[in-house]
């Protein structure tokens, strides 16, 4: 059975949102790394940029961060200089400050630390399978794709179990706020000039400011020290603490894209499981967690691209990139791509090496809770295997509107319980 094939015309506007209601337009991603894998694109909605769809070509330049910078933002909006300054993690951050920022918050996302969390991780998920596999038919992503992320971001956080479906709406809100299903100030809809100086131009990123302060104010008050939080407040090797707009960026930055990463990889990975049957089966062997996670990662591509503005002239593959320019790295089209991996439109749950960019490998930049998506989707689907027999698309699924949050929100399947 097909898994899923491409609903474009092969030249899709990559700028529209709308464009990937239907999934990313991978006939046009083809297109691109077969014949012109350096693209430009006019945009009305501000300055054009190029798009690099190959493999090899996103390698290389994300390597090269001392020309293709991630201080003047990573999404394709304009943003002034004081709104970059204001809305900064340290994902907009080069080197070499990136590594010292991202020194103070690497060691509470290594693998040992989130391999303590493993225990619950699977309690959660062992909770929320055994209630949501009482019904033969129901919505995946928002029951089980939604839920484990939001409930364990509660753990890492240390956050109250009551604030959880609050923070996540807020998330949403955040980092979707081009899809009218997740926010009132669409992006692309309305002026949002009140925000500018918030996390992605949303009101919600205020509101997670405010929560992140009194929540930090009360867990020092009552000397609270759950979660990963308080770990990243404390001082450095060198002596040095995280400032309080580092902290207050970063933890809208957590929320969002640490809940969306393993939403989305997860009701991806159920998706595939309705149209590739021997999946289910293969999954009930012990041998293809070492890669699977992975693989179902790949398929994914919660990120759709990230942004980089080139700050001296590049040549590549006959083309000009000019300082100033902006470019996009299409994770989803890199990840597509046949030269790099065969079947690229198939999961293959062994696959191996499996070299997907999904985490954003080969730059500075690489994603710090990558070991605890990986944790989830392994957890999360280890614990499925083991209650049914079988799983089928209920009805359409429904992507986001977004060009940016490559991700399934609505998945209706009918289970089979053992």
């Amino acid at each position: 059975m097909t898994l899923w094939v491409p609903q474009d015309d092969g030249y899709a506007d990559l700028a529209s949102h709308d464009t990937f209601m239907a999934g990313a337009p991978h006939n046009t991603f083809k297109r691109l790394r077969d014949t012109d894998p350096v693209h430009w694109t006019e945009w009305d909605g501000g300055k054009g940029f190029w798009s690099i769809t190959r493999h090899a070509d996103i390698m290389e330049m994300n390597r090269n961060a001392a020309v293709f910078s991630s201080e003047h933002g990573i999404r394709m909006e304009d943003q002034s200089p004081e709104e970059v300054i204001a809305r900064r993690t340290f994902q907009e951050i080069d080197p070499p400050e990136h590594m010292k920022t991202r020194i103070k918050l690497a060691r509470a996302f290594s693998k040992n630390v989130i391999e303590e969390f493993n225990s619950d991780i699977r309690q959660l998920c062992v909770e929320i399978l055994d209630e949501v596999l009482q019904d033969n038919e129901f919505d995946a992503t928002k029951r089980i794709a939604r839920v484990l992320p939001m409930r364990m971001l509660g753990r890492i956080l240390g956050t109250p179990e009551e604030d959880l479906a609050w923070l996540v709406e807020k998330g949403d809100a955040l980092i979707a706020n081009t899809d009218p299903e997740f926010t009132t100030h669409v992006l692309d809809k309305m002026t949002t000039d009140e925000f500018r100086m918030m996390p992605f131009n949303s009101p919600a990123g205020a509101e997670l400011y405010t929560y992140a302060r009194d929540l930090m104010a009360k867990k020092s008050a009552s000397g609270d020290t759950s979660g990963i939080l308080h770990m990243i407040l404390e001082p450095a090797a060198d002596g040095s603490v995280i400032s309080e707009e580092e902290f207050r960026n970063f933890f809208c930055l957590l929320v969002a894209a640490g809940n969306d990463t393993t939403r989305y990889s997860i009701a991806a990975g159920l998706q595939a499981m309705c149209h590739q049957p021997e999946l289910l089966q293969q999954m009930q062997n012990d041998d293809v967690w070492d890669t699977a996670p992975d693989e179902i990662i790949r398929w994914a591509t919660p990120a759709l691209y990230f942004r980089r503005t080139a700050i001296s002239d590049y040549q590549m593959h006959g083309k000009t990139i000019r300082a100033g320019d902006k470019v996009l790295y299409w994770f989803s089209s890199a990840n597509r791509d046949e030269t790099v991996f065969d079947d690229p439109f198939r999961v293959n749950l062994y696959r191996s090496p499996n070299k997907h960019l999904s985490f954003g490998q080969g730059g500075p930049h690489l994603c710090l809770g990558m070991w605890l998506a990986r944790l989830e989707v392994r957890v999360l689907f280890q614990e499925l295997a083991k209650r049914i027999t079988y799983i089928e698309a209920a009805g359409p699924h429904r992507f986001l509107r977004s060009n940016f949050v490559g991700g399934i929100k609505s998945l209706p399947v009918r289970i089979t319980r053992r």
